[in-house]
């Protein structure tokens, strides 16, 4: 190359100008080096990266879109697992989707200040200020039999007023009840097996391509079917396919994954489903499992409030919120959905931390005043306020009141501060939310801001069984009331399943502009095999022993066969009112957890998993109730013995 002399300009300055140049470069890489060499390479850079790195670096981490609205309402399910469970499936297997579901946005500046201002309860990614050594390491070291601080599952058993199996396995006397029993049974052997022959060890079976998926909602875990599925093949007597589920768990669940999950469904899924099986077989694995991964969760309540981020790396142990809740926030649902399942870690393992972090959650709520005695679905973790003021007794809102009651029967009914806040929580929800519809239907709508919407989620009818089976323990004058509240509810959301072609009821269903229980926009009408109606109905049976529930819940069941079944499993369909069916190829986990157990509990005695001994987390595994004081009754009659 010629350089052209310059005016004025030797040689030999030029020359030097150049050496300087160099020098100085040099030295600028050397530092930038240095900087990035930092950035990775130093201990405890997680948070960093996430911070400079691009946002194509950043955006494996969220999920949705940017806006609450473009997400379909919320995690209480679908499994695929770029869609919570009250999002519109992101995979295009369901009908018309949001917006941009498939787009993972970057994380938003207010979620960057938001994670900075937690300081050192972001950066601590160790649990070694509340444990010395791993539950699968204590599975071992320990001499379970020999310590009166552990659990005694024969203590458990003999604390049941029933056996969780009942007397005959449930069945019932009437023919006609026992073939419509056999017939679920049926489904859920013909949805396991070719889960199983398709899909084993992924989370969940695509029944039209005859593949697994796997999805990233629980952070690298697989075999969400198999948990899902432990305590529905259990208490149905398929041991074959249970044991099969039961050897995978031993020697291929892996609780050292390495990704982002959600804390909400690992919590009711995975941790749920393996406590529900250590109860009901006294297996030990089950137990360790689930206290090793209860540990897992811990960090993501490293918060200033104690509130809990939605989303955990399980191997790292950083949280972070998911980048559509507003403004870094948390969701009423996914840190209010943990309190059953954190109860009874703590009972297991002895260890008082995980009461402790729910418990801080309850005393946080407590102290925060609530619009018009309402709880809105988005709450800060830096500042412990609420967001916004949305409402919803459907996504977004769901479980945490269910949670609510829940605890309390959980309790043997000692807890007294669960029981307060729910029908304090009920009574605001009937003076601004319960709405009766032109036509005579009872529904609850949603509030934004003192604004209501006429709309119901299919994840609201769940509401029907929660309303029943807390009748009985409110003021005794309104029992009866809540008892047909609980049955006003349960049948309208029996009509959005009735007002559809297929008989199966949309995604959320409308009462305004003359529609009534109907889907009046196309991105509602799709149904996900959600167990929801049917789980009302199940409740109201037991409740009431009225016989349109249990014909309910065989409509349900010919319009599953009719509409849902394909050649190798169930599927959900895009359209419920259009009879030329449209598949979404995905045959969720809490089809075989709930929908079907459901269905089965339905054609069942009482006695199967009696009320009086057992709740259901929100993905329908049963937990026990825990009697302390026969707990206790039965230690001190064992110390007396063995003097």
């Amino acid at each position: 190359m010629v350089f052209r002399k310059l005016p004025g300009v030797s040689a030999s300055g030029m020359g030097l100008r150049l050496s300087q140049k160099f020098v100085f470069l040099l030295f600028l890489s050397g530092l930038v080096t240095l900087c990035f060499g930092a950035l990775f390479f130093l201990p405890d850079s997680v948070r960093l990266k996430r911070i400079f790195l691009s946002k194509t670096e950043i955006q494996p981490v969220t999920v949705g879109s940017g806006s609450e609205n473009d997400v379909r309402e919320h995690l209480k399910r679908p499994s695929d697992q770029d869609q919570q469970r009250g999002m519109t499936p992101a995979k295009g297997e369901t009908g018309s989707k949001p917006k941009s579901l498939n787009r993972k946005p970057s994380v938003s500046h207010e979620a960057i200040e938001e994670r900075l201002a937690g300081g050192k309860a972001q950066e601590d990614l160790t649990l070694s200020g509340f444990k010395t050594e791993s539950a699968s390491e204590k599975a071992t070291s320990t001499d379970h039999g020999a310590s009166s601080d552990t659990f005694s599952f024969k203590k458990f058993q003999r604390c049941l007023l029933k056996p969780a199996l009942g007397r005959d396995n449930g069945k019932p006397a009437d023919p006609r009840t026992n073939e419509r029993r056999e017939k679920v049974k049926e489904m859920m052997k013909f949805a396991w097996d070719n889960y199983k022959q398709y899909a084993w060890g992924k989370n969940e079976l695509r029944p039209l391509t005859k593949n697994g998926h796997i999805g990233n909602m629980f952070g690298g875990l697989r075999g969400a079917s198999i948990i899902d599925s432990l305590d529905t093949l259990y208490i149905m007597g398929l041991m074959e396919e249970y044991n099969d589920a039961k050897e995978w768990v031993q020697t291929s669940l892996d609780l050292n994954s390495n990704g982002e999950a959600s804390l909400f469904e690992v919590n009711i899924r995975y941790v749920g489903g393996l406590l529900a099986a250590y109860y009901l077989t006294g297996d030990e694995l089950f137990k360790y499992k689930a206290m090793e991964l209860g540990e897992k969760l811990l960090p993501a309540f490293n918060t200033p409030t104690g509130i809990p981020r939605g989303v955990i790396n399980l191997g790292s142990g950083t949280s972070w919120s998911w980048g559509w809740a507003s403004a870094g926030s948390s969701i009423l649902a996914e840190f209010g959905t943990l309190h059953l399942e954190f109860v009874h870690l703590t009972e297991l393992s002895n260890n008082p931390i995980y009461k402790e972090k729910v418990m801080n959650i309850r005393k946080l709520l407590n102290k925060i005043e609530k619009p018009h005695g309402l709880y809105p679905n988005f709450l800060s973790p830096v500042s412990g306020n609420w967001v916004q003021h949305h409402v919803s007794i459907g996504g977004l809102g769901d479980s945490f009141y269910e949670y609510l009651i829940k605890s309390y029967l959980m309790s043997d009914k000692t807890d007294e501060d669960a029981k307060n806040m729910y029908y304090s929580a009920l009574e605001a929800i009937e003076a601004n939310l319960v709405q009766k519809s032109p036509g005579g239907l009872t529904y609850l709508a949603e509030w934004r801001g003192g604004i209501l919407d006429h709309k119901m989620g299919h994840l609201a009818c769940f509401s029907g069984g929660m309303i029943g089976i807390g009748a009985d323990d409110g003021a005794p004058e309104k029992r009866q009331h809540y008892l047909d509240l609980a049955a006003e509810i349960t049948h309208t959301c029996h009509e959005s399943y009735t007002r559809s072609n297929t008989k199966l009821g949309p995604e959320a269903f409308r009462f305004d502009s003359g529609a009534e229980a109907t889907a009046t926009r196309l991105s509602d009408r799709y149904y996900i095999l959600r167990p929801e109606v049917i789980e009302s109905y199940m409740y109201m049976w037991r409740l009431t022993h009225d016989p349109k529930y249990r014909e309910w819940g065989w409509e349900a069941v010919e319009a599953l066969e009719q509409h849902c079944r394909v050649e190798s499993g169930f599927s959900g369909i895009r359209d419920v009112y259009t009879m030329t069916v449209s598949y979404d190829n995905m045959q969720q986990s809490f089809f075989l957890s709930e929908t079907l157990k459901y269905l089965y509990l339905l054609f069942s005695d009482d006695d199967l998993l009696s009320l009086e001994d057992w709740v259901f987390n929100t993905e329908a595994h049963p937990l026990p109730i825990i009697r302390k004081s026969c707990l206790q009754d039965e230690a001190t009659q064992d110390n007396t013995a063995s003097a």
